[in-house]
């Protein structure tokens, strides 16, 4: 028991007989180094990569605008947007850029009647072959597919392209050329100034032959109706159901038929 005794009371002693010792060992503790480069392996096991570190500014460092500058920054910050989307247009809209955005196509509006400067070549004259019974001289008004047909010797038949009737005023039959005039007056038939007027459109009772005259420059009258083959002052329209009855040719078309043939000559519409 003396033995064990004497060594507890050695053991016990020992915090006293070296105080300073521990003191000095405790009072200054070694500084924690934390590695500057946060992309360290050790660091890296932590938890994964690190996310990007933002800045926060302490509100204490935080610099207070003035109302006048907020204003001004205000009024700026419009201006600066558009010069920007500006800039990106010119840099996207040269030659070999390829643009970041979906490019939104409007779609083309159409007027409902294109306006139409020419005739479609199909309509201009040439010779075709025709074969027909009709004598040579003979005039045949293909009204469906807008041609006009010279019957000439050897099967063979001067084409030009007319303008027809518009729908209701379509028409067949056969007459002859019973007068012929160049540059004709036009004197509009009642039936037409009152149909016209009802739409707002007010036809003059006469207009003497010129230029402006609907007529053109020589009409072939047929019979006695009131249809004739004449020139207009609107070759576009040629190739369309566009007239009251008559049929429509182009000016000089109208005056090379004009030369061809005679008071008398057989007309017939299909």
């Amino acid at each position: 028991m003396s033995k064990k005794f004497i060594l507890l009371a050695l053991l016990a002693s020992l915090p006293l007989a070296f105080p300073s010792f521990a003191s000095e060992r405790y009072q200054n503790r070694p500084p924690v180094i934390v590695s500057p480069d946060l992309s360290a392996p050790w660091v890296m096991q932590l938890g994964g990569v690190p996310q990007q570190r933002q800045r926060v500014v302490a509100p204490a460092q935080r610099r207070a605008t003035p109302v006048y500058q907020r204003q001004v920054l205000q009024q700026q910050r419009p201006v600066q947007q558009r010069q920007l989307r500006q800039q990106r247009r010119t840099l996207f809209d040269q030659p070999g850029a390829v643009s970041r955005q979906p490019v939104i196509q409007q779609a083309a509006v159409r007027p409902n009647k294109p306006i139409r400067t020419q005739i479609d070549p199909i309509f201009l004259p040439q010779m075709v072959a025709y074969e027909t019974a009709h004598k040579p001289g003979t005039i045949v008004i293909d009204t469906n597919n807008r041609f006009l047909y010279l019957v000439m010797d050897g099967g063979q038949a001067k084409r030009y392209g007319v303008g027809v009737g518009k729908p209701g005023f379509e028409w067949a039959g056969t007459h002859k050329v019973t007068r012929k005039a160049e540059w004709p007056s036009w004197h509009p038939p009642q039936e037409m100034i009152k149909r016209e007027a009802a739409k707002g459109h007010y036809l003059p009772a006469s207009m003497e032959g010129g230029p402006e005259n609907p007529l053109g420059a020589r009409a072939l009258y047929l019979g006695s109706t009131l249809y004739r083959i004449h020139g207009t002052n609107a070759p576009w329209t040629i190739g369309n159901g566009v007239s009251s009855g008559c049929i429509r040719m182009r000016n000089e078309d109208v005056t090379d038929l004009y030369e061809r043939v005679n008071v008398g000559t057989k007309v017939i519409v299909l």
